[in-house]
């Protein structure tokens, strides 16, 4: 028997036995947001719970026919002894597997943040190159696509670029791509033939819905200017470009893509949402990290997950050891063996957790 295991079914039955206590209260009723949530908690643990009566059903098998065999050798017995071991150890990993909480944000929107980093022009080019690998990847994953904010660079490349991914479960896709994505290849511009090395930011943050943060617009400082493209050149004659930063925290989203100012405001707000419920969530996870694993990397825009070798021809995952062909995978937006990889790598720390 898995003490690990025990402990587990112990509190499926505990928190069930709690869960419908406070559901049978005469007032959790007149509190509908209370009471929705405890009927959402209560019906979660459904799967897990039938398993755990038919582990527990097992184990008091297993446990009789012990004692039969002190008084009794039979094969009989030995035989339903050995029944409801395999039953039990079948049931474990299902056990662990159904009580691994999924993220709160796999199933939201996504907004993704690209930022060329060092390398000059050519990590420009590298960002740009990244603007299409998950442009691609989303529409073969059946999602839809909203470029946000694109600020151009010189020779074809981004400087920045800001896009959202829709869909079901967007955010558990693409959440692993955060940190610090470096290139090493022969720049167009290089005679030497010399191999350089330039690096690129993602930050990959869940949509938030309005209800999700709360905002006090005297909180933000709102300015209008005039949007400009490579070089400076003016986009428009009008002051539609805007950039609004939040005092408290002193986040700054700027919006200059739209023709209109109210459109890029309305954009720079989703940002600024996503970005306080992306900072709301790392301070969760930092008070947790000394008594749990972080996850599959922590998404730190100064870690370094991936390199990209065009010499090669492969793409390196550093977080789980992962490489795959770059121009016949990656640059077509083949990128399901990385990001199945890496979710599949969150769900064993997860359960390695819970053996802890």
């Amino acid at each position: 028997m898995s003490s690990g295991v025990a402990r587990l079914v112990e509190q499926v039955e505990r928190t069930r036995a709690e869960l419908s206590d406070a559901l049978s209260d005469p007032d959790a009723a007149s509190d509908r947001t209370r009471y929705a949530d405890l009927t959402r908690r209560f019906a979660g643990l459904t799967e897990v719970a039938s398993l755990a009566v038919r582990w527990r059903d097992a184990e008091q098998r297993a446990a009789e026919a012990r004692e039969m065999l002190v008084e009794d050798d039979d094969e009989d017995i030995r035989a339903l002894l050995r029944e409801a071991e395999a039953e039990v150890e079948e049931l474990e990993p299902l056990i662990r597997q159904a009580m691994v909480e999924p993220d709160p944000n796999d199933e939201r929107d996504v907004i993704v943040e690209i930022r060329a980093g060092a390398g000059g022009e050519e990590a420009a080019l590298f960002a740009r190159d990244l603007l299409d690998i998950y442009g691609r990847y989303a529409l073969a994953r059946g999602f839809q696509v909203e470029l946000l904010d694109v600020s151009a660079a010189d020779a074809g490349g981004v400087k920045e670029a800001t896009f959202a991914v829709k869909g079901r479960g967007a955010f558990s896709v693409f959440k692993h791509e955060g940190g610090v994505h470096r290139v090493q290849r022969v720049p167009a511009t290089e005679s030497q033939g010399r191999i350089h090395t330039s690096t690129a930011t993602v930050a990959v943050l869940p949509e938030a819905e309005e209800v999700d943060i709360t905002i006090d617009q005297n909180d933000l400082k709102i300015d209008v200017y005039r949007s400009s493209g490579p070089g400076g050149q003016s986009v428009n004659t009008t002051d539609s470009a805007v950039r609004i930063t939040h005092a408290p925290t002193g986040i700054v989203v700027s919006m200059q893509d739209e023709k209109s100012q109210l459109q890029n405001k309305e954009r720079a707000m989703r940002v600024l949402r996503a970005r306080l419920l992306e900072k709301a969530r790392s301070e969760r996870e930092a008070e947790m990290r000394d008594t749990r694993r972080a996850h599959v990397g922590s998404g730190d825009r100064s870690e370094k997950v991936r390199t990209y070798n065009y010499p090669q021809n492969r793409v390196t995952d550093h977080r789980i050891g992962v490489t795959v062909a770059l121009k016949e995978q990656v640059l077509q937006g083949h990128l399901a063996t990385l990001t199945d990889a890496l979710q599949a790598e969150e769900r064993r720390l997860l359960l390695e957790q819970q053996t802890l």
